[in-house]
Parts: C-alpha cells; structure tokens; sequence
C-alpha cells in the first residue's frame, strides 16, 4: 500500500521586512531610537555631535512617507536604491522603506576609494542614492559616472545644500514631508530581494551579494536569540559596525523585531565618544570590529586612571571582522566587559559564528578562555564543516585544519550578475560555500579560524597560521598591532615576518618579542618564530578595518604566499 502524501496545514504567511515594520509600529511605537549626527551648521573637519531623539512610531510614519516619495520619484519593485551614509536615524528609515515598497536597498562603503565607489554603484544600477551631506562632494561624479542615477536625496547638511548641486538632487528632509505617511505597501513575496551589499574588494573589485526578505528576517531571528546576540525588548544596542556594511551585523533588524532601544553614533567612533555615548544612553550591548573596542578599552583605563570611571550599564560586546586578540577579551574582562566573539562574512548576511560557552564551562576559566578566542560553534540555521584538499571532512579534534565550509538559509550561492559558482563546493548532493579559511573544529562544534587559505604561510611544506603568531603577539604590553606576513625563503620556501606597531610611548626591541614568543612555546612549534621584526607607525587597514597584508607584503617588497 503506497505513503499518502499530505498538505501542511500551516498559514502561508511570507517571510518579509514588512512583517518586521508593522511589528515595530504596532508593539513597540514608544521605543526610543536615540542618534548622534554633525551638526550640519558646524563646518570643521570633526563637527560637534547633535543628539536627535525620536520613537519606533515615528520611524515608521516616516518610512512610509519615505517610501511613497522614493515611489513620486519613479521608483519600482526592483529597483535599487543606494545609500552612502553613516549610522543614524534616517538610516534606519531606508532600511524599512526601500525593501517594503519592493526595491532593493543598496548600502554603499563610505571608506572607499571614489573609483570603487562609482564602480559599485554604476554596477549594482542604483537609480537614486541616499546620501549623508558629509559625503556631498562625491555627488557630481557619481552623476557623471553612473547614467542610471536619476536622483539623488541629501541627508542633513546646511540650508540650500541639495538645491545648489543640480536639478536631479532633492532635500532628504522635504522629500519625506512631502510622502504619503499611510502609504500602502505591495504584498511581496520572501523569495524577492531586499538588499544588495559588496564585499569589501580587498583581492579585486567588490561583489555584490543580494540578499532576500526571507534570508534577512531568518538572520535576524537567529541572530537575536540567547546564544547567538542575546537580544531582547530590555536592551539598548549601539551597533558600531557600519550600516553600510552587511547591514550592521543584522542588529537593526534584529533589534527591531524584539523591540530594542537603539543607538546610533554617526562618525563618533573613537573610544573617548563611545564611552560618553555608552554612559549618557545607559548602552547594554555594543558591535564592532577590534580596533574600535581597543579605543574603547584605552577610554575606560585612561579614566580609571584618572579617578573618574565611566558609569556602564554595558553587558557585553560582540566583536567581528577580524581575528579577536586574546589580549583585548582580558582587557575587556577586567573592566568588567564580557567580550564574545563572532565569525561571518558578506557572503553569510553576515554572521555564522558565535562564541558563547556551553552550560558548565566558567568564562574565567582555562578552558573558558581557550573557547573563548575561538570562533565559537556556527549560529542556528548554519551548518559548518571543515574538509581537506580531498573534500573528506577532517577529524573534529581542534587541531586537524582544513579548509572552512558552510551552508544555511542566508548564505549566498553566487554573486550578483554572475553566473560563476566557483566558490561553492558540492558535497553529498548539496552546496556549500568555500569560505576561503582554514579553520579547525574541536568537540563542542567550535570553529577556530586559523588564517584566510590567502594568508597562510607555507614553510617547508607545512603551514603557519599567522593570526595565532598575530595574537600572541598582542599579549605583549608594547603592542598597539600586530600583522605576520610570509617572506620568501630560498631554503623554505616561505618564512614569516611580524611588522609591528608600539604602543604610544612604548619601547621594545626585536629580543623582546623573540623572547616573548619563547616563552610560549608550549602553545606552538618551534619553527613557527618569525625570522624577523619590523616597526612601523601604523598597519594600512582596509575600510571596514581588515588589516591589508597584500599591501604589507607589496610595501616591504615581499611576496604574496605561493
């Protein structure tokens, strides 16, 4: 007798940003979204902060009126919408109303050079761009460059700004007085795109990744749970991570769908602004790449010092983007800051991995801490596997490395206007994602990111991870940062170099850190010491705070790894 096949009884209920918008408006109007942005009539280098206070409610009313002005200036399903902005309110209403109305928002890198920033939104066919009016001198090139622009909306900035640059450039603010505030959006479907992001081009010019309604709202549900971001209605988040990039973490979404209190500092990153911010807004969880919590950490010692403690209500910080120094999670763990590390990529929305500690194990502990410098297991909804040159997947004991591969429902297949699946690795009957690291993985499922397979250093045969020599480097209390680069070795092959920047008024030698690896070599092989030291004043980072080794090894006229 044959299986009787039955439908599911389930509501098709679709799986999209505006599900996400009428949550916030109808159970969380009176939640405060707080932003520091320039004051637009201050017109040095560094403007002084205004603090712009408003609700859930009104972002929303706003976004509406957003969007029906996008749609007065001929904006359709589909079509992209650009952003060139930093971290703030108005941000944030892009966010909303560029998806829900059906067209795809586009967040543009800042920090990068203006070649690649024409390039990017010439490619991804931006046809109008939202753009902070700190960036307003990148305007008429980009209309020279990008023939699909038809519009462009400034956002702040003095009195007559848009209306001196052109006929195709609006006032942000009179544009979205001027929309319908009870606009009514198309039912869209999940599988439809709802934002479009470039990698960071640091190996060629940028890809674009689209991403989809159901791949964003499945990232912000995994990405808000316990685990993962812990994030809840009680929380005040400030995500120092730029909304350009991969949509801030997904901390917008996420913390919209649970009705967080939200933050946003604009260009006041730097670690002295971030704790007056932390302090005055009562933040309890913050995001960012290293190099911003190191100035952080360098802002809360330097006023203990002084006898004048910032008063934090801050829980914890996670940190991405690049590999954590074990240095800065003790330094954070001394004020009092617990630091969790993530792992993650354009290409994964962007996070994949969370470093949180399974039930049993103190943060304080030796264990703790050697989980704690990992990656941490990959989030709900991600699969992740570690394979060598043969595709078998290697023994889960921590050490075993191979090449990192992972797979869930917000990790992309290809990029955008590509056909290419190069980067996708089919095993068992399904793909997977080559996400170009060597990694390990132990018995608790924790990912540990050993180098980009790029970074790598091959000496005789047998690889080198750099990022371990990189953090054990920062243990040291001279260093500011540190980078290991291979070299090339006529009897090896390659042999690494560590190019390091010291502290302001540090002093150390080349024996010091020799000495100071030395005396860690229970942690590593011998040969794995660098055969030299090089100082300078500063690594060149690229501009969502990588640090650059093809520019460290082409400046020091040193050879990419073969």
């Amino acid at each position: 007798m044959g299986e009787i096949m039955i439908g599911n009884t389930m509501m098709d209920a679709p799986l999209t940003l505006l599900a996400l918008l009428e949550r916030a408006e109808e159970l969380f109007g009176d939640q405060e979204i707080i932003s520091w942005i320039p004051d637009p009539n201050d017109r040095s280098d560094r403007p002084r902060p205004l603090v712009h206070r408003y609700r859930y409610a009104d972002a929303c009313r706003r976004s509406r009126q957003l969007s029906s002005a996008l749609a007065n200036l001929g904006v359709q399903r589909g079509d992209r919408v650009a952003t060139l902005a930093t971290n703030h309110y108005r941000h944030l209403e892009a966010y909303l109303a560029v998806p829900c109305m059906g067209a795809v928002l586009h967040t543009v890198n800042v920090r990068l050079p203006p070649e690649q920033l024409i390039y990017i939104v010439r490619h991804g066919g931006a046809e109008v761009l939202l753009i902070d009016h700190l960036f307003a001198r990148l305007i008429p090139p980009l209309l020279a460059n990008c023939p699909a622009l038809r519009a462009v909306l400034v956002m702040g900035g003095p009195q007559g700004l848009a209306a001196s640059l052109g006929d195709k450039v609006f006032d942000y603010e009179a544009q979205v007085a001027s929309g319908d505030p009870y606009f009514v959006y198309p039912q869209l479907a999940e599988s439809e795109a709802s934002g479009l992001c470039y990698t960071s081009g640091t190996t060629g010019m940028p890809k674009g990744v689209v991403y989809s309604h159901r791949s964003t709202i499945l990232h912000a549900l995994s990405a808000a749970l316990p685990d993962t971001g812990n994030i809840s209605r009680h929380d005040t988040l400030l995500p120092v991570v730029p909304m350009f990039h991969v949509n801030a973490w997904g901390v917008p979404h996420s913390g919209l769908l649970a009705g967080s209190r939200l933050v946003f500092a604009s260009i006041y990153n730097d670690g002295a602004s971030l704790a007056r911010l932390m302090e005055s807004e009562r933040v309890t969880g913050g995001t960012g790449v290293p190099t911003i919590w190191m100035g952080l950490a360098d802002a809360l010692e330097e006023a203990i010092g002084a006898g004048h403690p910032y008063q934090l209500q801050l829980k914890s910080l996670l940190i991405g983007g690049s590999a954590v120094p074990e240095a800065l999670i003790q330094r954070l763990d001394r004020l009092g800051i617990q630091a969790i590390q993530g792992w993650g990529m354009t290409e994964t929305s962007p996070i994949g991995s969370i470093s949180r500690l399974p039930p049993g194990i103190d943060l304080g502990s030796e264990l703790g801490g050697h989980l704690r410098a990992k990656q941490g297991p990959p989030v709900p909804l991600i699969q992740a596997r570690v394979v060598d040159a043969s595709g078998a997947d290697v023994p889960r004991d921590g050490v075993t490395m191979g090449r990192l591969l992972v797979r869930g429902p917000w990790v992309a297949e290809r990029y955008y206007l590509s056909d290419s699946t190069d980067q996708v690795v089919q095993i068992g009957g399904q793909n997977w994602l080559d996400t170009g690291d060597i990694a390990s993985i132990d018995g608790y499922g924790f990912i540990d990111i050993r180098d980009r397979a790029k970074d790598m250093i091959k000496s005789g045969g047998e690889w080198i991870s750099s990022v371990f020599i990189e953090n054990l480097l920062m243990d040291h209390p001279a260093v500011a940062e540190a980078a290991v680069i291979a070299t090339p070795d006529h009897k090896w092959g390659e042999r690494p170099a560590a190019v390091l920047v010291l502290r302001s008024g540090a002093a150390a030698s080349e024996e010091d850190f020799r000495q100071h690896l030395m005396d860690r070599l229970d942690r590593f092989p011998k040969w794995w010491l660098p055969d030299r030291y090089i100082f300078v004043p500063e690594l060149p980072h690229s501009s969502v705070g990588k640090v650059l080794k093809r520019a460290l090894r082409e400046r020091y006229g040193l050879t990419p790894p073969g």
